[in-house]
């Protein structure tokens, strides 16, 4: 870990720059899921338990540049107080003197929350003299936002060169975990790589099939690695125009000794609703006036006994349209299986993405992976081998 976490710098008196996720989901003036608010508690308390004085940066929404009254962070308030327990006062600007008045009166035990950094025409511009305005009120900078750490911002990227910088403890739980999920695992690997497209997942699937031992297919991408092999799917979600590429994808995890797992039997229908009459056919049976809705119970097994062989396991995308039941049948019993294996001490599970996180939940199974990463887009890019710039900034 090249990278320095909260416990080796001096917080003692220091004004601390805060970038956390608060990008949280609101109705009205009322904030309805106070997740990513609970999980930036930890770094916060203890940059107060070492004497220092957090200044939280965040972004909300998408305002491009403009100050947008609905987008505004003080909605926020009453969740981080009742959150953090400890007084938090607002400024309505986030760089400049009023923002350097509002860190001046800060007091021992305080936090801060600084306006939208969003509303700053040099944000998403990673702007430089956005960068030095923002640096100009602290001492030392706090990455704690690993879901914004794959854009080049000035709160995210530009800010940490010039400042001593360190890794909130949400970072620091989410390098960690992939880390060792991916960089230095037990094997062997299982990936479970779902979802609906294959043209989403081929950065991933290239990247991961030199370093894990098995993969599992699932979702509507399989379908095309079905009908790569030359297998009926009937009217499925499926990009024909993409059998080469699979082909191609299933050459190379033939080359590299990494099993792909595909299903072999298959839960389909007609339509695609809740309840819709279903009913399972072997991976060559799919109908032609069907679509493959989910993996059937054979598939699972097969799943299952990987999971079994495994140490660590790494999972990315249902197995099937698990929003609609049955079809998350097959998701809900791999998922209810690797949290088992999980909480036995028997695997190491790191799971992330947002559909993977919804699945998760909806299996109840989340609560007893290793780790779960809410990041989407951060966790997918990490997992494609790509070099996130909020990171690499803290290195």
């Amino acid at each position: 870990m090249s990278w320095k976490t909260l416990d080796d710098l001096d917080l003692q008196g220091k004004t601390v720059l805060t970038r956390v996720d608060i990008n949280v989901p609101t109705d009205g003036d009322r904030v309805t899921d106070t997740t990513r608010i609970e999980r930036i508690a930890p770094t916060v308390r203890d940059i107060l338990d070492a004497g220092g004085k957090p200044v939280l940066l965040a972004h909300f929404g998408r305002p491009k540049g403009k100050a947008v009254p609905e987008m505004s962070l003080s909605v926020t308030l009453p969740a981080l107080r009742d959150t953090l327990g400890v007084p938090v006062r607002f400024c309505p600007d986030t760089i400049g003197a009023d923002a350097e008045a509002a860190v001046g009166a800060m007091e021992a035990g305080e936090v801060l929350l600084l306006e939208n950094t969003r509303f700053l025409p040099g944000e998403e511009a990673n702007d430089a003299d956005t960068a030095k305005a923002m640096a100009a009120l602290g001492d030392i900078y706090c990455n704690d936002a690993f879901s914004a750490a794959h854009r080049a911002h000035a709160s995210t990227e530009g800010l940490a060169h010039l400042l001593p910088a360190c890794a909130g403890r949400l970072m620091q739980a989410e390098l960690s975990a992939l880390e060792q999920a991916l960089s230095h695992p037990d094997r062997p690997v299982v990936a479970v790589v779902g979802g609906a497209k294959v043209s989403t997942k081929l950065d991933l699937l290239g990247n991961l099939i030199d370093r894990v031992d098995r993969i599992v297919i699932g979702g509507g991408m399989a379908n095309t690695f079905l009908a790569a092999q030359g297998l009926p799917v009937g009217t499925s979600l499926c990009e024909h125009e993409l059998i080469d590429t699979a082909q191609d994808i299933m050459a190379k995890a033939e080359k590299e000794n990494c099993e792909l797992i595909l299903p072999v039997d298959l839960v389909v229908a007609r339509d695609f609703k809740a309840g819709a009459a279903s009913e399972t056919v072997a991976a060559d049976a799919c109908p032609d006036d069907a679509m493959i809705l989910d993996a059937g119970p054979k598939s699972v097994d097969r799943v299952k006994a990987a999971f079994d062989a495994a140490r660590t396991l790494v999972w990315n995308g249902p197995l099937g349209a698990f929003e609609i039941a049955p079809f998350n049948a097959a998701t809900d019993a791999a998922a209810a299986h690797a949290a088992s294996l999980t909480k036995a001490g028997k695997l190491v599970s790191v799971a992330g993405g947002g559909d993977t996180v919804a699945a998760l939940n909806g299996a109840d199974a989340a609560k007893d992976f290793s780790y779960v990463s809410t990041a989407g887009g951060a966790f997918l890019e990490w997992l494609e081998g790509k070099t996130l710039p909020g990171v690499a900034a803290l290195g």
